[in-house]
């Protein structure tokens, strides 16, 4: 599984023909650069946080957070779809530092009782679905981390709605939330704990995230957003009532800043820890990332320099070596990339899907360029460029 993409190793070596790293965009310059993005692309909503220095810079809020034209602030909780996976993996690291799990351990020796023996359960995918596929055995909490068990991205996704594996665990990229989801059953079964809680304690207390949740709370209620479709029809904003690593939390921009600060400082975790999460541990070989199980690509086909991390994807571009994670459904559609030079990084939510062609402008706008996968990330989107 590891990763061995020339290049990669010649980053400290090549790291006096780096550009210089640019100050942050100013606060003025960057409520224009927003305004322009959600003038050219239709979006009722965006949130952006600036991270230099593994300090926060900037967090800033723009447009509505309703129907009703209430507004977006800081503070208003916001659905953080797929960028859960990203704050999941941190925590599991932590349980990984601690003893508590291992990630090269098959989750057959973590379960009390073989994985196709468990029934059906509500949140959980269909393991049972699995009887007679002993290549289940070979899975083990990185190979689930990487995006790399063969599993669809969720088994309702398959024709017959069952779960199965379509190629050897750990041999290639292939996203799939219900991977996810099997490691926090496999948490929760075989180490007994509440990936809820243990979030909460390991993660959002750790960070002073007062409003992030990984389930619907009141309080949240009063500071709300619904979101915007492609269509430009809005969605109600979806009370989770269970917690699902694949992608239920809740946050705010406030605190989605105070998350990437802490990440890229590597807070609560050892250098080594940090180092593991943001690695290349497997190529990734495919020439998008959706649909999930299409066909490995030709070697000119596939992102160059791209590879899967723990829960994120890195990346090596311009200024060196960085990871990204996106989060997107109907309404939704987030990113958080961090290039380690200069421990820089930009988190954008927005409540409206239409933002998304413009994620790559303002990232660019604030890190200048970083070598983010974008074409393999979002496919054949058209993205917004000033001027256009």
């Amino acid at each position: 599984m590891r990763c061995s993409v020339l290049g990669w190793g010649l980053a400290l070596m090549t790291a006096a023909a780096l550009p210089a790293i640019a100050a942050p965009p100013s606060q003025v310059a960057l409520d224009a650069e927003a305004a322009r993005a959600m003038a050219a692309t239709g979006a009722q909503g965006l949130a952006i946080a600036v991270i230099d220095d593994g300090r926060i810079v900037h967090v800033r809020s723009y447009g509505k957070r309703n129907a009703a034209g209430d507004p977006l602030t800081p503070d208003t909780v916001m659905y953080g779809a797929s960028l859960t996976k990203a704050v999941f993996a941190h925590a599991v690291m932590q349980l990984v530092e601690d003893g508590t799990l291992d990630l090269d351990r098959s989750i057959a020796d973590v379960l009390p009782q073989p994985l196709p023996e468990y029934p059906q359960q509500p949140g959980y995918g269909p393991w049972q679905d699995l009887a007679g596929d002993e290549r289940w055995r070979a899975i083990t909490p990185r190979i689930l981390l990487t995006h790399s068990a063969g599993f669809a991205n969720f088994a309702f996704l398959e024709p017959d709605r069952k779960l199965r594996i379509h190629f050897d665990p750990g041999s290639r990229y292939a996203y799939s939330g219900e991977g996810m989801i099997l490691l926090q059953f496999v948490i929760e079964r075989g180490r007994g704990l509440d990936v809820g809680e243990e979030m909460q304690r390991r993660v959002f207390d750790r960070f002073g995230m007062a409003h992030t949740s990984m389930t619907w709370r009141p309080d949240f209620a009063a500071n709300l957003a619904d979101g915007w479709q492609a269509d430009g029809s809005v969605e109600p904003h979806d009370e989770r009532g269970r917690v699902r690593a694949a992608g239920s939390m809740d946050t705010t921009i406030a605190d989605m800043a105070k998350m990437a600060a802490g990440y890229i400082r590597g807070d609560g975790l050892s250098a080594q820890g940090v180092a593991e999460l943001t690695r290349p541990q497997l190529p990734i070989t495919t020439a998008s990332q959706f649909p999930t199980l299409q066909p490995e690509a030709a070697s000119d086909a596939r992102p160059a320099n791209v590879a899967a991390g723990l829960g994120v994807v890195v990346f090596d571009g311009p200024q060196g070596p960085g990871f990204f994670k996106g989060g997107h459904n109907d309404s939704t559609g987030n990113t958080w990339v961090c290039v380690h030079r200069g421990r820089r990084c930009v988190v954008i939510l927005a409540n409206d899907v239409r933002a998304e062609a413009a994620f790559p402008q303002l990232v660019r706008f604030v890190l200048g360029e970083t070598g983010v996968p974008w074409r393999w990330e979002y496919g054949d989107m058209a993205f917004w460029e000033p001027g256009s």
